[in-house]
């Protein structure tokens, strides 16, 4: 009877824990670490703050808000073959200045090597091209209060590149108009957030104590499952004492007859002038895309010494 009683005992102190251990937003059962699960009894609203998660649209703005500031850039592109070496690269420094809502760039150096332009000076590379329409400026160019441009560009090159945009740069939110996968980076929607565990922890990050919210592909999934995941993980630093964003890694992957794509990123922010910033960019991956050769590249960027307008 002892022992029934001790096996009775700690049963329910075992359930008692893994309820406290776990919260549930819309369906969605999320781990929660000791340290959030002391933070709740004290009041820290765990579904405020995954609804936080969901609608949060200041990682994608950050990016805008590079169209706002001045700064220099250290910029590194590497282009691989087959055998894992460089076949192209530029490694440059630019200065980004602003005139009123007007920005225009210099290039201080640069070093090229290989293909990476054609003769023409334009890029070979499709990842290089992505890299010079997200991070470098042409002549002068003008957005309004919130960094929006107009698209300079037209027709269905110029709309792949922003859905590409989107898909990398506002990971776990669906992108329209892209086939087959636009609907599979929705990782809260109900028919995509099976796929995933998901998770709360407290860690510091860069010297900053923060929240981290984290989804990861289940490793349980069957083969029919797995076809469908493309966010592989998410994880995302948020700042204890005003939840913003101070840095996100995750990656993307996902294969078809027509294409297929393998990308890692880490993003780390930094505030300046009031507004949330990339300080620092990786990127390694690998895309196949239809009338393109297989390209797989890796990048590094990084903003420094901002000034105002």
């Amino acid at each position: 009877m002892r022992k029934l009683w001790i096996y009775t005992v700690s049963l329910l102190c075992f359930q008692q824990s893994f309820a406290q251990d776990t919260a549930i937003y819309k369906g969605m059962t999320v781990n929660l670490d000791e340290v959030i699960v002391e933070a709740k009894r004290i009041g820290f609203d765990v579904n405020s703050f995954i609804k936080r998660v969901e609608d949060d649209t200041t990682f994608y703005r950050a990016f805008k808000n590079l169209h706002l500031l001045g700064y220099t850039a250290d910029n590194d592109i590497r282009i691989y073959n087959k055998s894992n070496a460089v076949q192209a690269s530029l490694k440059s420094e630019t200065q980004q200045s602003m005139q009123g809502r007007c920005r225009s760039m210099k290039v201080l150096d640069q070093q090229v090597t290989g293909d990476f332009f054609d003769k023409k000076g334009d890029y070979n590379y499709y990842t290089a091209e992505l890299y010079g329409n997200l991070f470098f400026t042409k002549g002068t160019v003008c957005a309004d209060a919130t960094g929006e441009e107009p698209e300079s560009a037209k027709g269905s090159m110029a709309r792949h590149k922003a859905q590409l945009k989107k898909l990398i740069f506002n990971p776990g939110k669906p992108v329209r108009g892209v086939p087959i996968v636009g609907g599979k980076v929705a990782i809260f929607d109900p028919e995509v957030m099976r796929l995933y565990n998901f998770a709360i922890s407290s860690q510091d990050y860069l010297g900053v104590t923060c929240y981290v919210f984290s989804a990861k592909a289940r490793p349980d999934l069957n083969s029919i499952d797995r076809g469908d995941v493309v966010v592989n993980e998410l994880i995302t630093y948020f700042n204890k004492d005003n939840f913003e964003i101070v840095g996100r890694k995750y990656s993307l992957s996902y294969k078809t007859m027509m294409f297929d794509f393998d990308v890692k990123m880490d993003v780390q922010m930094t505030k300046q002038q009031g507004l949330l910033i990339p300080a620092l960019v990786t990127y390694d991956g690998t895309w196949d895309v239809p009338f393109k050769k297989r390209e797989t590249a890796k990048f590094i960027a990084k903003f420094h010494s901002f000034t105002a307008n």
